[in-house]
């Protein structure tokens, strides 16, 4: 196999193992808000959005020092344990308690942290300037895909049910649990890259992934990784990029949290309301796919660069959240167990709540395969700090987007959107246009990236 077949290999894997395990969590993150709601009348007392906003938080925080645990244990090893975590927490729901649930929520966030700084790290090993387009894109449409699996589920289980049973439950987070943990496993096939740097020269990348059988040069690497980190935050272009970092977390808790439960707590959709919670997520992974098929695939002809797809993702997500506010109640997002009569301005459209989600997902790829794209480009020889800063302002954002959901209503947190949407796209177009300038220097086809 030849170093490009393998490098491909290991980006396809990458995405697939990824998959897997986001097919678990991504449906878990989709219904749990709905099934606890119809727990909550037993010894649970849970709350999914606080969960969310825990996870997120102690996933910000824990990007602080992320780069040190992918230095020290190295990426692969890394993320098959953050894996573990992950469908630690999903098995949670199979007999849920209130400690456990919490308790679980702590790691899992410890643990998305130290597998988007290692996902970041193997995403840039494996790919260079000529590339890192075309991963990022093959990488976030495998990675979306998972949009696809578990909800197609939700929607035939769930069809023409308003209530929940403990039966239902079990079965669907058993398979949840043990679809992530095959996803655990798939990271093993993961192929490490020899280093082609000439003797002398350093990569951070590539230094990470270096075998040592030395606790000094590994603690070593680990101070190395944090101070570069710490060093990264201040810099021009991360500042600005983090404008564009903070929406897509904003978003995020949107469409994979907030928007789902809206859909399920709306009572004029009848007895198909708490399967349309499955549909959305089916479309919003349709949005996620395309996107990523388009601009990631196809970014070899692109010879405007990144700006026209992220104007395209601010675009379609106002147009989604212009539709949103006018189809579906105000009080959706913090409706009670009981769901809400209330109407917007328009009755309640099943269609157009459908069409919302995938709208939703297609912004969303927009946003995330070019801040991939760039950040690969721009860091490619610091990508685990680079990568770990991107996942810290993205997290926090979604923990404190997840903690207002539990008391803003829908026309509050559109709007919030909306405002750093516009100032993250402005910025985003300010570092582009910079990198553009950098490669005319050297002389590079700004095509190419």
């Amino acid at each position: 196999m030849s170093p490009e077949s393998k490098k491909l290999f290991n980006i396809i894997i990458l995405g697939v193992s990824f998959m897997f395990i986001f097919t678990a969590f991504q449906t878990c993150g989709n219904i749990a808000q709905t099934v606890i709601t119809n727990l909550n009348n037993t010894d649970f007392h849970g709350s999914g959005y606080t969960s969310m906003s825990i996870i997120y938080g102690v996933f910000s925080a824990s990007n602080l020092i992320s780069p040190s645990v992918v230095a020290i244990v190295g990426p692969q090893l890394s993320m098959v344990v953050s894996g573990i975590f992950y469908s630690l927490y999903i098995a949670v729901f199979i007999q849920p308690a209130t400690w456990a649930f919490y308790t679980a929520s702590v790691f899992i966030g410890i643990a998305a942290a130290v597998l988007w700084t290692a996902q970041g790290n193997c995403l840039t090993v494996n790919s260079d300037e000529n590339t890192i387009g075309r991963n990022s894109g093959v990488f976030w449409a495998l990675l979306q895909s998972s949009l696809f699996f578990g909800n197609l589920y939700i929607y035939f289980a769930w069809q023409g049910k308003t209530h929940i049973s403990e039966s239902d439950r079990r079965t669907v987070f058993i398979a949840l649990t043990v679809i992530s943990l095959v996803g655990t496993v798939l990271f093993f096939l993961i192929r490490k890259q020899e280093d082609t740097k000439a003797p002398g020269e350093e990569d951070s990348a590539n230094e990470i992934l270096g075998d040592s059988s030395s606790a000094q040069n590994k603690m070593t690497r680990a101070v190395a990784a944090f101070k570069k980190s710490i060093k990264l935050s201040f810099t021009k272009e991360i500042l600005l990029l983090s404008v564009t970092t903070a929406y897509t977390g904003l978003e995020l808790t949107f469409f994979s949290g907030v928007y789902g439960t809206c859909i399920g707590a709306v009572n004029r959709f009848g007895s198909e309301e708490k399967s349309l919670i499955g549909l959305s997520g089916i479309f919003i992974g349709v949005g996620e796919i395309l996107g990523g098929g388009i601009f990631g695939l196809l970014s070899k002809n692109n010879r405007f660069g990144r700006n026209p797809v992220v104007m395209l993702g601010i675009v379609v997500h106002f147009i989604a959240f212009y539709l949103i506010f006018f189809n579906m109640p105000n009080d959706a997002p913090i409706a009670p167990m009981e769901g809400t009569d209330d109407v917007a301005y328009m009755i309640p459209s099943k269609e157009v709540a459908i069409f919302c989600s995938f709208l939703l997902g297609l912004g969303d790829s927009c946003f995330n395969t070019q801040l991939l794209s760039i950040l690969g480009f721009l860091y490619s020889e610091d990508s685990a700090p680079a990568f770990a800063i991107f996942k810290f302002v993205q997290s926090i954002c979604a923990a404190v987007a997840y903690f207002y959901s539990n008391y803003f209503l829908l026309q509050w947190q559109l709007l919030i959107m909306v405002v750093v949407g516009f100032f993250g796209t402005i910025t985003f177009f300010t570092v582009e246009w910079e990198a553009a300038a950098a490669l005319a220097a050297r002389g590079s086809d700004y095509s190419s990236i």
